[in-house]
């Protein structure tokens, strides 16, 4: 196996950007509705990019709690409404689960790391899924993540993501927020902005 440029600047590591939408705060208990990735690469000029985006409506399991003021901050009204076109989380973190692995083999990559801001709440939602639906082969790291929101407060001075993306450049945009794919990809932007300029500062 090859190790890519990818593979050799994250010592290893498929950098995967994830954002959730749940229907609270316990990743035991509640809700895993929304979940969107975005995989990154380096483009001909060596600046690292979003490359695809992976998004999945998911069903509440079987006995979730649904939390009033959760669902009203994402907006997700009905979770079991027909036109969501959500699907179980094992169809959603099977097939998620298979990609990042291929992806991994592809750029010589031993395993993904979630890409996140104030990232433990992500993979914490999704390893709770990943048990619930028996799933062995999780890509993800344990316990490593790389936080956005860490990286902002150096680079910008900013901990709150919508703030960190106004100074960034990037933009924010508040009627799109609070959906897994637009945050997925907004932080996706962010992180590839902070890559790329620490690379041009030690190049």
């Amino acid at each position: 196996m090859t190790s890519t440029a990818l593979a050799k600047r994250f010592r290893g590591f498929l950098p995967v950007v994830v954002d959730v939408e749940t229907g609270g705060l316990n990743p035991t208990t509640d809700a895993l509705l929304e979940l969107a990735a975005v995989t990154l690469e380096f483009n001909d000029v060596g600046h690292l990019v979003p490359s695809r985006t992976f998004h999945y409506h998911i069903l509440p399991f079987n006995g979730a709690n649904l939390d009033a003021s959760s669902l009203k901050f994402t907006g997700i009204t009905d979770p079991y409404h027909p036109f969501r076109m959500a699907i179980s989380e094992l169809e959603a973190l099977d097939d998620l689960f298979r990609q990042l692995q291929s992806l991994c083999k592809h750029q010589g990559c031993e395993r993904a790391v979630l890409v996140g801001h104030n990232p433990t709440f992500d993979l914490e939602f999704i390893q709770a899924a990943s048990e619930r639906s028996n799933l062995k082969k999780n890509p993800f790291h344990r316990f490593t993540t790389f936080d956005t929101a860490t990286l902002s407060a150096l680079a910008f001075g900013q901990t709150v993501l919508a703030k960190a993306l106004v100074e960034s450049g990037v933009g924010y945009d508040a009627e799109l927020a609070h959906t897994a794919i637009y945050d997925a990809e907004q932080t996706a932007k962010l992180f590839c902005l902070i890559v790329n300029r620490w690379g041009k500062i030690n190049s």
